[in-house]
């Protein structure tokens, strides 16, 4: 049984956050708050969705992209993070799993998602 208090503070925090459904095979644009000094900006990671773990506050997803000289590049983010400024899905992929680590061993084509259309 959970504490009351950190379950109604919890849900604040759920509710603050304006999150769009997605899921492991979709595409999105995670826009991250940088702060560099005394300057902050934007900067957008875009990639496919590979994983999506927790649930309530703690509740995370891994992005996984294609980064310069064909090097995957991964990254875990928590959902209600303040340094999240925006998500959006550009795809939405058509996938029979809940984890697709198994990219990581794939390149080109072979790590292609199909779009699932409605």
């Amino acid at each position: 049984m959970r504490n009351k208090y950190i379950d109604a503070f919890e849900n604040a925090q759920i509710a603050a956050k304006n999150v769009p459904e997605f899921r492991a095979g979709d595409t999105l644009r995670v826009a991250i708050r940088i702060k560099e000094g005394d300057k902050t900006r934007i900067q957008n990671f875009e990639g496919v969705c590979i994983a999506r773990r927790g649930s309530g506050t703690g509740e995370t997803f891994i992005i996984r992209k294609i980064g310069a000289n064909s090097v995957g590049v991964e990254r875990i983010f928590p959902i209600y993070s303040e340094s999240i400024e925006d998500i959006a899905v550009l795809r939405r992929g058509r996938v029979r799993r809940a984890k697709l680590f198994y990219l990581r061993g794939l390149r080109g084509k072979a790590a292609k998602i199909r779009e699932l259309r409605k």
